[in-house]
């Protein structure tokens, strides 16, 4: 019989779900529980009955798991961004390299050797951007924070814990100055006021700082004395600059960018690759963990001299400019042109010659490059996580590369990709996940295919 709303019920807890609720099972059905650890004994409420499984919260702990910790983060629950702040991080681990095999044994229908995930070198501080909404409260003070769990709820957080204390102050400080200064928050009912999200940046190995101010307009009020009173607290602000957003809806970022003060991008450095980062660049948050993965793919490809590399999804190059040695040839495929120029500038610098980036939509690129004759030895993908589409995969078999290694951040479209290259003459060879996203749900894997 389906349990009922307001039921309580005994509940050992078994294993952990993707989104970080502990999993049991009672008379049958599955029981997901937020900030359950596998090994608690339970009394739990349920809250919400469905046909096969249920939810429900903690009512009373009879036994806690050995793997549980008290969240260190006040917010944890609030927020909804991180799942995992009630685990120890060996646990955690062992919950997405599960993850990773789960999803390419169900989605995939392969079983593959999954090799010890690469753990975070740290598990908290790490992200080298934030992303904050801005909003106004009934008190009428202006916060920044983080959207309540599937909704646009604002959790206020003065102090994330997966953000460098840095990025945060300057967050907190650019409210406040927005309070003194009369520059209005965005309210999404009505499309009125300016100040939707505040972006930063930080160059992980410079700790040059960036700040985007993004607005629902194309100017920002005292614009003047907003940039000097944050660049005189924090000297490493060296950029600050405005997005122009002005279309309702979810979407973060507009298109324009306007330099308010100081440079137009900030310097960094990953895997010996030197980058120059503006508002739209993409790049990994977790600069140390982003170079173990790095590596793990420059193992894989396991490039020899002369060979050839082919880099889709490239980015700001850094992946393919890291992998690739200084005398082979490396072709880098991106959609976003700030991101194109900014490759071919570190491709410069490095005196990479043999490197050429090319912008445009990653299936067309590698369709075009493939009736062109290229035939890379190595093909190197990091798609979205949408995954490649079919006119992508089917370039590179057409290229017919004796190696593909992929990279993704949704195990679920990996595998459903891998297993559309296995259909056709690639054997996958193993999975390496990797934790570059510590304390939430998500987890990046590496897949090596060989022709």
């Amino acid at each position: 019989m389906p349990v009922q709303k307001n039921q309580c019920i005994p509940l050992v807890i078994e294993s952990i779900s993707s989104d970080g609720s502990g999993v049991g099972h009672f008379e049958g059905q599955a029981i997901f529980v937020p900030g359950a650890a596998p090994g608690d004994r339970l009394e739990v409420l349920v809250v919400k009955p469905c046909k096969r499984y249920a939810f429900a919260k903690i009512q009373r702990v009879l036994k806690r798991s050995a793997q549980a910790i008290p969240p260190a983060c006040p917010a944890c629950a609030a927020c909804g961004g991180c799942c995992f702040w009630h685990l120890d991080y060996p646990a955690e681990l062992a919950a997405k390299e599960g993850f990773v095999r789960d999803a390419f044994r169900r989605l995939g229908g392969l079983e593959l050797p999954v090799r010890p995930i690469l753990p975070s070198p740290q598990t908290s501080r790490y992200r080298n951007k934030a992303q904050f909404p801005v909003q106004k409260g009934t008190d009428g003070r202006i916060r920044a924070g983080f959207y309540a769990q599937r909704s646009h709820r604002l959790v206020p957080c003065k102090d994330c814990l997966l953000q460098p204390p840095l990025l945060n102050e300057i967050a907190a400080a650019a409210c406040g100055l927005m309070e003194r200064l009369g520059i209005s928050a965005y309210d999404e009912k009505t499309h009125a006021g300016l100040v939707r999200h505040l972006l930063l940046r930080l160059g992980a190995r410079t700790g040059q700082a960036m700040l985007c101010v993004v607005a629902n307009g194309r100017s920002l009020p005292h614009a003047a004395e907003f940039c000097a009173a944050l660049q005189s607290r924090f000297p490493a602000l060296v950029s600050i600059q405005l997005n122009c957003n002005t279309r309702p809806g979810n979407v973060i970022l507009g298109s324009e960018c306007t330099l308010l003060a100081g440079s137009p991008t900030i310097e960094d450095e990953m895997c010996g690759v030197p980058v120059s980062l503006g508002p739209l660049s993409f790049y990994q948050v977790n600069t140390p963990a982003a170079e173990q993965l790095y590596r793990a793919a420059q193992t894989a490809a396991a490039l020899g001299p002369g060979e050839t590399l082919l880099d889709l999804y490239c980015g700001m190059g850094v992946i393919g400019l890291s992998v690739a040695g200084p005398n082979q040839p490396l072709v880098g495929v991106e959609v976003v042109g700030e991101s194109v120029e900014a490759a071919r500038r570190s491709a410069a610098r490095m005196g990479r010659e043999k490197a050429r980036f090319l912008c445009a939509d990653a299936g067309q690129a590698a369709a075009r490059l493939a009736r062109e004759g290229l035939r890379p030895d190595v093909v190197l993908l990091d798609p979205p996580r949408k995954g490649c589409d079919e006119t992508t995969l089917a370039a590179v078999c057409a290229m017919a590369p004796s190696r593909v290694v992929m990279i993704s951040c949704n195990p679920a479209t990996a595998a459903r990709d891998v297993r559309w290259l296995a259909g056709r003459g690639y054997h996958p060879q193993y999975l390496q996940p990797a934790d570059l996203f510590p304390r939430t749900r998500h987890v990046e894997c590496l897949c090596l295919l060989i022709l």
